[in-house]
């Protein structure tokens, strides 16, 4: 019986299968429209991308590593992901973002589901969906290929299958297939991003479950069984690195957990309403209709009331979980899309429920166009004020780059050069890495000295100071060298000579190629540099 019971569970969620398959095409392709319309940003995306490529051309799929260097910043599930998209459809910008992609479709099509089934007004689930779609910020996010994305999107389906798990069991009806969905969905948050794939959704629940009378419910939504599944999916992971690093649980957890949370010497410091603004301008030109969704009147309605509480408390939690840290990304703000959308479709529906029907569809239409016009232009915006020029110079001179070629970085480190330039060697770096204020600053400095920390041998191979570049340089190694820096850099180095120049870019960097054929004279290896 019990076994019938899971089995017409699943049946009961295969059979709105057909119209979310509809959505999901849907919005796979509104998304996929414009995801490879501008080169990929410094420096998040490159940073990210950067590390699935080395997992994909080194092949270790285990250890993410920055220039080669154990990168414990974040979990290694969105490496994964986009290692194997460039590895099916080639390193470029498209493939680089598919991870965003596929999770943005995964939350409109969970929440356009848990709508279906939930939702008194049939019309909810669909409207929901548009306006989720063409919110700025949720389409921005589809587009940019990092965490913050794929976080947002397990969360978000952690909480709908948790809440529907909630309400079948107060209906008495088969509760198991969401709720398992829910921890599998809890435990690839945390793969995403760390603790707060468990912890975020689980406050949402349980504040709802408090505000809505359900607390009787809880033991039923923690079996044992799906509690240990959650482990066995999340710890075989940071139990293998921290067998390998012993500092690796202190550093990922202590340090960019409970410290980024709770100290402000990280970037970003931004005050606590930060996310107020952001919300309303990044869901414009739904975001009129944003206040009357968090009056108390709106929460009157009985018929609708678990829909809406919902919806308002999640929005709520994660606004407020966000908010009390100093530091603050655009980004973080993500999980709350999904309920805004839905409130936002919801008091817009009431609004054009008080028009006539011609009107009705004229402005329902009229607000999607203009919604998703925005969004391309946003997009298109972005593009220009990207640095388009240095992308296309760089893949420009790819084909004269080899697999044995090695990519060199003057005090800088362009987190996409290797992916653009499809290098299989880690760069060298050279700055100078004893400076006393290494550490003062979140930038490619401090990742890649912190990252060195867990491997000394492989740091000492790849962070270089200017004395370390010469040697190896005019040693006349069997290779070409790719040096990336500024111009004015090359009176520092006397082999950086004007012949070997490759290309320029219009921000005066430079990246230069000299053959491994070129003589100590011709690189100038007996001249004294200026710099000593």
């Amino acid at each position: 019986m019990k076994r019938g019971r899971v089995l017409g569970a699943g049946a009961s969620l295969l059979a709105r299968a057909p119209c979310s398959l509809t959505v999901f095409i849907v919005c796979a392709a509104w998304l996929a429209l414009s995801l490879a319309w501008r080169p990929l940003m410094l420096p998040d995306e490159g940073r990210y991308v950067g590390v699935a490529w080395e997992m994909l051309s080194s092949g270790n799929w285990l250890v993410p590593t920055l220039d080669g260097l154990p990168f414990f910043h974040k979990p290694p599930l969105f490496y994964w992901l986009t290692a194997a998209s460039l590895g099916l459809f080639g390193a470029n910008e498209w493939s680089a973002r598919v991870a965003s992609l596929l999770a943005a479709t995964a939350a409109v099509v969970g929440l356009h589901l848990f709508l279906r089934r939930h939702s008194p007004d049939e019309r909810l689930p669909g409207v929901a969906a548009a306006v989720l779609l063409t919110l700025p910020l949720f389409f921005g996010g589809a587009q940019f290929a990092n965490l913050d994305m794929l976080v947002a999107a397990m969360i978000s389906l952690t909480i709908l299958f948790g809440a529907y798990a909630v309400l079948s069991l107060e209906r008495a009806v088969p509760h198991r297939v969401p709720l398992t969905l829910a921890y599998v969905f809890a435990a690839l948050g945390v793969l995403a991003k760390g603790l707060i794939g468990v912890v975020l959704p689980a406050a949402v629940v349980l504040v709802w479950l408090i505000v809505s009378k359900r607390w009787r419910h809880l033991p039923a939504l923690l079996p044992l069984h799906l509690v240990l599944m959650l482990l066995l999916i999340v710890v075989p992971w940071f139990w293998a690195m921290q067998q390998a690093y012993s500092d690796f649980l202190d550093y990922f957890f202590v340090h960019h957990h409970f410290q980024r949370f709770a100290q402000t010497g990280f970037n970003n410091p931004k005050p606590f309403w930060f996310y107020l603004p952001v919300l309303l301008v990044g869901a414009f030109p739904w975001s009129p209709w944003m206040v009357r969704a968090l009056t108390p009147r709106y929460l009157q309605d009985p018929a609708r009331f678990d829909l809406r509480s919902l919806m308002v408390v999640w929005l709520l939690v994660v606004l407020l979980f966000f908010s009390l840290p100093s530091s603050k990304l655009v980004g973080y703000i993500l999980p709350a899309l999904p309920p805004l959308a839905c409130l936002l479709a919801d008091v817009f529906l009431a609004w054009l429920g008080q028009r006539s029907p011609a009107r009705q569809r004229v402005y329902a239409r009229g607000g999607v166009l203009v919604a998703g016009g925005l969004c391309l232009a946003l997009v298109l915006i972005a593009a220009q004020r990207s640095d388009p020029v240095a992308r296309e110079q760089i893949v420009g001179a790819a084909p004269l780059f080899r697999t044995d070629d090695q990519i060199v970085m003057l005090d800088d480190y362009r987190y996409d050069l290797p992916v653009y330039l499809k290098a299989r060697k880690s760069p060298w770096v050279v700055s100078d890495w004893a400076r006393p204020d290494l550490l003062a600053k979140d930038n490619w400095r401090r990742e890649l000295y912190e990252a060195g920390r867990f491997d000394p041998a492989a740091a000492r191979e790849r962070l270089l100071f200017p004395a370390d570049l010469r040697l190896r340089a005019c040693g006349e190694p069997p290779y070409a060298l790719w040096i990336w820096g500024k111009k004015a850099m090359a009176s520092d180095y006397p082999f950086l000579r004007d012949e070997w120049r490759v290309l320029t870019t219009a921000d005066d960097d430079a990246l230069w190629r000299i053959a491994p054929e070129a003589s100590r004279a011709l690189r100038g290896c007996d001249e004294t540099p200026k710099n000593g």
